[in-house]
């Protein structure tokens, strides 16, 4: 096992270095950490039960569901999945493990999903209290000659803002979209700059927006990765007003529309958009939370909006069929010990610096193994935080997972008098 840069040379009444690795039976739980017995830890340390989701398709549909289309592979950690979408990612929103994706990188004309960021502008102002729900924004001659899919707000008028957010998420009215941008900044192009300018910032490294809309237009373009990394970004930074995805229809100025977005009609999902233009065909961003494991998907390039749905629902199954949350280590737990080496204590624990939360394949306990990489001995002095090992999980058909482990304590090198004491083969001081 490769020592992840840990290795130090022998020095003059070192012992010879040699690799920390202490295998992990997951199956029947035989933790051989720290000397811990599976019953202490078993409660505490692992949490990968199988669980039954409330909104899970019954085991008929699921076997239906699971039934590739043709279509080419996907990468997942599982190995190839079929799909008949062009551009594809799935990810895991509480620990940002990608599940899947199909030319996640490659720019894609992003259409309506374009409105997923202009939402995002819109939350921030809100939160920002530079915007309110209550106040009304004037309809512009441009907004209202708006083409496209509309809320059909009425010339000359003023919509409240909470009208035109919906209008937005839910009718994905191109004229509510342009009320919002010229209430906010003045104009469209201005409104165009924020969102261009607060993109980089939240990792959406793969967009450049030409207008509010996602009307079609030269250098207009996301990727599929950044649509669902922005779909994250509205669920994490504004959870107050992720509802406003979530509503299967409005009515606006007596004029009755669904939501689009035919996961969250059908329960499957509890928000986010949906998109279609000629050249991007058919897109689907969606989110869904069964018993606390959260997925968000981004698809787009599908034939029709028939095909856009099946795909959608079937991946979204796929990906809760196939994957589950394991919090293998809490915040501070000891995870083993490192021999130290001139130290005024023989052993220093290696502990985690955070909850060790991992996505990985079900059935994975019969299949994983749990150890701990370092170099050893460690030469004292050791400051409490110190890196010096890595927790390694590894799973056939996947690449290892790697997580820091630092010292638990600090651990002072002995005086003289010790030293000499040590390299006569003394030993040293017992483990407090």
């Amino acid at each position: 096992m490769e020592n992840a840069g840990l290795a130090m040379g022998p020095q003059a009444g070192q012992k010879p270095a040699r690799m920390g690795w202490m295998d992990v039976n997951v199956r029947s739980r035989r933790f051989l950490l720290g000397g811990l017995s599976a019953v202490a830890l078993a409660p505490h340390v692992v949490d990968a039960r199988p669980r039954r989701h409330p909104k899970a398709a019954p085991a008929g549909e699921g076997a239906a569901a699971m039934a590739a289309p043709a279509g080419s592979p996907a990468a997942t950690p599982i190995g190839p999945v079929d799909t008949i979408a062009r551009w594809a990612c799935i990810v895991d929103f509480n620990t940002g493990a990608t599940l899947l994706e199909k030319a996640a990188d490659e720019r894609m004309p992003p259409s309506s999903l374009t409105k997923m960021m202009t939402a995002y502008i819109v939350f921030g102002m809100l939160k920002a209290g530079r915007l309110s729900l209550e106040q009304s924004l004037p309809v512009s001659e441009k907004a209202w000659r708006m083409q496209g899919s509309k809320m059909f707000v009425p010339l000359g008028q003023s919509i409240a803002v909470s009208e035109l957010i919906e209008g937005m998420l839910i009718q994905s009215g191109n004229d509510a979209c342009i009320v919002l941008a010229e209430g906010i900044a003045g104009s469209e192009e201005q409104f165009v700059a924020l969102m261009n300018d607060e993109a980089p910032k939240i990792g959406l490294t793969g967009s450049h927006f030409e207008n509010c809309t996602g009307w079609p237009a030269d250098n207009h373009y996301m990727t599929a990765r950044d649509v669902a990394n922005l779909a994250v970004h509205i669920i994490r930074d504004y959870p107050q007003y992720y509802h406003f995805f979530s509503a299967t229809d409005y009515t606006f100025n007596k004029i009755h529309q669904g939501n689009r977005n035919v996961l969250v009609d059908k329960g499957l999902a509890d928000g986010l958009k949906t998109g279609h233009t000629d050249a991007g065909g058919f897109g689907l961003c969606a989110s869904s939370d069964r018993g606390g494991n959260r997925i968000v998907m981004a698809i787009n390039g599908t034939a029709s909006s028939n095909d856009r749905a099946h795909e959608g629902e079937r991946l979204l199954a796929w990906a809760f069929a196939n994957f589950e949350n394991a919090t293998l280590f809490k915040a501070g737990a000891v995870v083993d010990h490192a021999p130290v080496w001139m130290g005024t204590q023989a052993r220093v624990p290696l502990v985690a610096t955070r909850d060790i939360t991992l996505t990985l394949p079900h059935g994975w306990q019969n299949r994983s193994h749990i150890g701990v990489d370092f170099q050893s001995p460690v030469i004292a002095p050791v400051r409490a935080g110190q890196v010096l090992g890595q927790l390694v999980l590894s799973n056939p058909g996947m690449q290892d997972i790697r997580l820091d482990l630092v010292a638990g304590t600090s651990v002072e090198k002995l005086g003289i008098v010790g030293r000499s004491l040590t390299r006569l083969g003394f030993p040293q001081a017992k483990p407090s």
